[in-house]
């Protein structure tokens, strides 16, 4: 009988500048490096340095570490960052992934209020991602909550799945704020799923970005499945350290959050063969496109 083998995915494992807030983004690019990431996710928001794409390409050189994603600043807090026009953001989010070599841009779904924005938005996604090879993908988001009321945020849908996007990013921090099976919303987005936001938490109201194994999502379950079906996209730690009482327990943080990822990527390819993913995607709409 053949010994099982430990296969490694093409998969980077990146640290989203966010994850070392309120740290700079040059912070992060040192972590980063130190650390042994295979890049990051550059989160654009209102450090200057995230939006000055001569500043990252120097970083991204001086620390030899790769800028794998772009995060389009579409945050509450980044409502006039690179404008206020949002189709103008994700123009210049597109731009900076082009120059800096980056394959991914994450975007959200529009807020409710944005409504001309909510009403071209999945069109307008699919017509910007035919002119480039970077990829647009679409971020799955949660109700808010506060005590026993629920407002819905985001349109056309927090759950993007209920809507045809070329690609996707799910976050686990996001499942468990919602309150939905994050392995089911993986098996519906199906092979489009190519970015994922790696966090943890406890179903709380409030989106925890937990360090990966500290909450009650399916994180390990999650990795060993992409690793089954050979994902080549790229699992970004996105996570919450400002709690961390100073530098070197954020940066312990951020080390355990990457070997939980490495080790669960990491899959025993035995004789009996691969195991299914819980839900089989259907591939019927990977290539549709909306009328």
């Amino acid at each position: 009988m053949a010994e099982p083998v430990v296969r490694i995915p093409d998969a980077k494992v990146a640290l989203s500048t966010a994850s070392v807030y309120p740290e700079s983004t040059a912070t992060a690019f040192e972590i980063a490096a130190r650390l042994g990431y295979d890049g990051v996710e550059v989160m654009v928001w209102t450090d200057p340095v995230s939006q000055d794409i001569e500043a990252l390409r120097r970083l991204s050189d001086h620390h030899g570490v790769p800028i794998l994603a772009v995060h389009a600043p579409c945050l509450l807090i980044t409502q006039r960052v690179w404008s206020t026009d949002p189709w103008v953001k994700l123009r210049r989010a597109r731009a900076a992934a082009e120059k800096l070599g980056a394959t991914t841009v994450v975007v959200h779904p529009p807020f409710r209020w944005q409504r001309q924005y909510a009403r071209d938005f999945v069109a307008g996604i699919w017509r910007m991602a035919d002119e480039t090879d970077v990829r647009f993908a679409v971020e799955n988001m949660y109700p808010w909550r506060y005590r026993d009321r629920e407002m819905l945020a985001y349109a056309p849908d927090w759950d993007v799945t209920k809507d045809d996007y070329r690609h996707f990013t799910i976050d686990l921090s996001h499942t468990a704020t919602a309150r939905n099976d994050a392995l089911e919303m993986a098996g519906r987005m199906g092979d489009r799923l190519g970015h994922v936001h790696l966090a943890d938490g406890n179903g709380s109201a409030k989106d925890e970005h937990l360090v990966p194994g500290r909450g009650s999502q399916p994180c390990a379950e999650l990795l060993e499945n992409l690793a089954r079906g050979a994902f080549d996209g790229h699992v970004v730690i996105e996570v919450n350290t400002r709690r961390a009482m100073s530098s070197a327990e954020r940066e312990s943080d951020l080390a355990e959050a990457l070997a939980f990822t490495r080790l669960h990527l990491a899959s025993a390819s035995a004789s009996a063969g691969p195991v299914a993913p819980p839900v089989t995607p259907s591939s019927s709409s990977a290539g549709a496109r909306p009328s």
